[in-house]
């Protein structure tokens, strides 16, 4: 594995420092858990916004909506049982 160096504030160093020693993780471990939990954030702020652009087009609301129904019945088919 590769490593690099980055500058970060005092302020973000103390708290990397603190939830290393509370968790037992490295710095790098750390910093690669917060990153992907930003990720994943972003990730789920951007389909909300996608969501919402879809929801004031009317018409393709709708058609966004048919597509659910459909899928809806796809819960009965039986499929899912053991």
């Amino acid at each position: 594995m590769s490593t690099m160096t980055v500058r970060v504030r005092e302020e973000t160093h103390k708290a990397l420092r603190e939830i290393s020693e509370e968790s037992g993780l490295s710095f790098a471990e750390v910093i690669a858990q917060a990153v992907d939990t930003l990720r994943r954030q972003r990730l789920l702020e951007q389909s909300n916004e996608a969501y919402a652009r879809l929801r004031r087009e009317p018409r393709a609301w709708a058609t966004e909506q048919q597509e659910r129904a459909l899928w809806e019945t796809t819960l009965l088919d039986g499929m899912d049982e053991n």
